[in-house]
């Protein structure tokens, strides 16, 4: 007889803590299902009915850590701030929910880093749909007459370039000191107010020349 579904997923997420509990305290290699099924007193047979493998328990992982910055990101999307405003939000809310986590622990922080960059191919799903997000915001604006000329996709490539110490786990701990909201807001700022197709003259040269 199949287990009821809420039965699984109580099961699954007193999985998932105890991972990221173990990943806080000793780094993504460390992980193993049967330390892991130990500290809710599963059987190493228990938690294979729950996560048939590793990867599997992984990909659980990483739906619970970008679970509330989707929910961010949709919000976002969904809501009838204009572009501008929108852009600004987007990045903001997750940076400041991220900035707060690494204020609380940065050892872990730091954990996640490499847990992410161990397994980039389980969370890449997560930074496309960031970029589809993203280019959602970015048509809105370019139908209100911003970034002239430029295609959306490259509109999203150029935008988080800029942005990147406010989106990217990887650089943000290095900079959080640097990091601020008002910052963030000074270079969607500059991007709405400058970013286009056209030629200013930045590379309006032969080659370099010495100052």
């Amino acid at each position: 007889m199949a287990r009821p579904q809420n039965d699984i997923e109580t099961g699954q997420a007193r999985l998932v803590e105890a991972a990221c509990a173990l990943i806080e305290e000793r780094g993504g290699q460390a992980l193993n299902m049967q330390e892991i099924g130990v500290r809710v007193g599963m059987s190493p047979a228990n938690v294979l009915r729950y996560f048939e493998s590793k990867e599997a328990l992984l990909e659980a992982v990483a739906e619970y850590w970008f679970r509330p910055k989707v929910a961010m990101m949709e919000e976002v999307v969904a809501s009838d701030l204009p572009p501008r405003r929108k852009m600004y939000e987007f990045f903001a809310r997750r940076f400041t929910l991220m900035r707060n986590a690494y204020l609380a622990d940065p050892v872990a922080h730091e954990m996640y880093v490499e847990l992410g960059n161990d397994y980039f191919e389980t969370v890449r799903s997560y930074v496309d749909l960031a970029d589809h997000y993203l280019g959602t915001i970015i048509g809105e604006a370019i139908a209100d007459g911003f970034f002239a000329g430029l295609e959306i996709d490259n509109t999203i490539s150029l935008v988080n370039q800029m942005v990147q110490p406010y989106c990217n786990i990887n650089l943000m701990g290095g900079m959080m000191d640097r990091l601020s909201e008002d910052k963030l807001a000074r270079i969607i700022d500059a991007m709405f107010d400058g970013l286009s197709a056209q030629d200013r003259g930045a590379k309006g040269v032969t080659g370099l020349r010495a100052a």
